[in-house]
């Protein structure tokens, strides 16, 4: 055991206090919050501080050494994620490419792929991203109809996908396909590895009503996938994307052990709090609205120790993995009721800056129209409650149509 493995939280702390002192960049609490729209720049500069990180042996604390990162446990890692309030951080890294596709391979990746993918994101020398919802689907993952065909050692892939979450920065993306069409929906799918660059990929930027372009739209068309893209088994893909949707559900919720850093600024309420929009709208003496905070901080402070609570619950095997659907609902939960309590204390002044995108109640504004967000990824807060009451509660499944039955013979748009 090397003295890394063997250090103390504490020691650990202190000596990431110290390291980010000296060499990582503080926040500018002045500097204007960026534009929504184009990013690019934000992506350079994650890897760039990845890069940092990994030069001063803290990067990927919880991974295995094996794989680049510390083997070092949650603790040491939120020790140091709260050291890094006030310094700028690649937090862009940690959802998707650290909390769940790295997490995802390292479960369920050949060795190949743990070696190279994690290792490399962990560099900072690559970003990782997941192809899984489609324009047809809804919330019906399993139904999917991009089709992946063996043509000798080499498999073909056609078919599209949607609200891939910043795969336009990405290098490689998780991406699950069909390969049985005689079989029920999810014994016939399979999980593939594949580079954002392959030929035959075309991919295209989805802009949002709040003006974000962080989502993306893939179209595939005979693009060829080696043996080695496979990640876990030939048609038991569902068991891949089951525990890929427990990591997204735990990183959305906030219970991952592979996100690193604080956010500078709250996304969730434009890049503010709300004690920012009552200041701003002179009303943070009214006892109406110091009410509304208050209920906020208590959000917050609720959601922290469920978080806590949860995943030691599910780290220790008293609750089930499916138990990150109590994190992912309520912190969608608490987000709306956050951007509500924002818009309640704007009041008419939300409407002044929502066209510019200026100004506290302007951000605000433009938060509350993307409020809904927050309910749809990760799943959405419908499927979190089928999760707990069916995998929890033990109550009776939804019932399903279409369970059972090969997929080839389910019908599909017009009847």
């Amino acid at each position: 055991m090397t003295t890394a493995e063997t250090e103390t939280v504490e020691s650990f702390r202190l000596r990431a206090r110290a390291w980010l002192a000296e060499n990582m960049p503080r926040l500018d609490a002045d500097a204007p919050l960026p534009t929504l729209g184009d990013d690019d720049h934000e992506w350079v500069r994650a890897r760039e501080l990845q890069k940092l990180l990994h030069a001063g042996g803290f990067a990927g604390i919880c991974f295995p050494r094996e794989y680049g990162g510390l083997g070092l446990s949650p603790a040491h890692q939120r020790a140091f994620t709260e050291e890094t309030a006030g310094y700028e951080m690649p937090v862009q890294l940690n959802i998707p490419t650290f909390s769940i596709v790295a997490a995802t391979l390292l479960d369920m990746g050949s060795e190949e792929q743990k070696r190279e993918r994690i290792s490399a994101a962990i560099r900072g020398d690559e970003v990782l991203c997941q192809f899984l919802s489609e324009p047809s689907g809804g919330s019906d993952l399993a139904g999917l109809l991009t089709r992946a065909e063996l043509d000798g050692d080499t498999w073909i892939l056609n078919g599209q996908k949607t609200w891939s979450t910043s795969a336009y920065a990405a290098d490689w993306g998780l991406c699950l396909a069909r390969t049985n069409w005689d079989v029920p929906k999810h014994r016939g799918l399979t999980m593939f590895l594949i580079p954002t660059e392959a030929p035959g990929l075309h991919m295209n930027r989805v802009k949002m009503v709040n003006g974000s372009r962080e989502f993306c739209e893939e179209f595939f068309t005979d693009v060829q996938l080696p043996a080695s893209a496979v990640v876990g088994e030939v048609n038991n893909g569902w068991a891949v994307a089951s525990r890929q949707l427990f990591h997204e559900r735990n990183a959305v919720g906030g219970g991952s052990p592979y996100v690193s850093g604080i956010a500078g600024r709250p996304r969730a309420l434009g890049g503010q709090s709300l004690f920012t929009v009552a200041r701003a709208t002179g009303r943070a003496a009214e006892p109406g609205v110091r009410e509304r905070v208050g209920e906020w901080v208590a959000l917050e402070a609720v959601k922290n120790q469920m978080v806590s609570r949860v995943s030691r619950a599910i780290g220790s095997g008293a609750l089930p993995p499916p138990a990150a659907s109590l994190l992912r609902l309520f912190h969608a939960e608490a987000a709306q009721r956050g951007t509500d309590l924002a818009m309640d204390i704007a009041g008419a002044q939300i409407a002044a800056g929502v066209g510019t995108d200026e100004g506290v109640t302007g951000r605000a504004g433009v938060s509350y129209l993307s409020r809904q967000g927050a309910s749809l990824g990760g799943g959405s807060s419908e499927m979190a409650r089928n999760q707990i009451s069916e995998r929890l509660l033990g109550m009776p499944r939804e019932p399903a149509a279409d369970r059972d039955i090969p997929f080839n013979q389910v019908k599909r748009g017009r009847v």
